[in-house]
């Protein structure tokens, strides 16, 4: 999970995922959305989005064609939400005994 947490840390590899997300998009494609970044760095967000299992690559003759791992992005956001959650949760119960000890003082 570290390793995807880290891969999506990076704007520009969570700008990746979002245009692949629902349709395979060739490598050059997914270059011509980034004005201000080069071929060989998108290649190279392309390679730390594999390495982390978020998307899946496929090869067409001489192309590459890239498209989101939806599977690993639903382990991902599965992983997060419960992180959410049981911040919440414990959040939750902090306030409550900080609410039961004030009611105790005053009461």
């Amino acid at each position: 999970m570290d390793i995807a947490l880290k891969a999506i840390a990076d704007p520009k590899r969570r700008e990746i995922l979002r245009l692949v997300w629902s349709s395979e998009m060739p490598a050059t494609d997914i270059a011509s959305h980034f004005h201000d970044v080069t071929r060989s760095a998108i290649s190279q967000h392309l390679g730390v989005l594999r390495q982390a299992n978020l998307i899946c690559e496929r090869r067409a003759g001489n192309r590459r064609l890239y498209i989101a791992n939806v599977d690993e992005m639903t382990r991902l956001r599965t992983f997060l939400d419960q992180y959410w959650s049981g911040g919440l949760d414990r959040l939750k119960a902090a306030a409550e005994a900080a609410q039961r000890k004030k009611d105790n003082r005053d009461g």
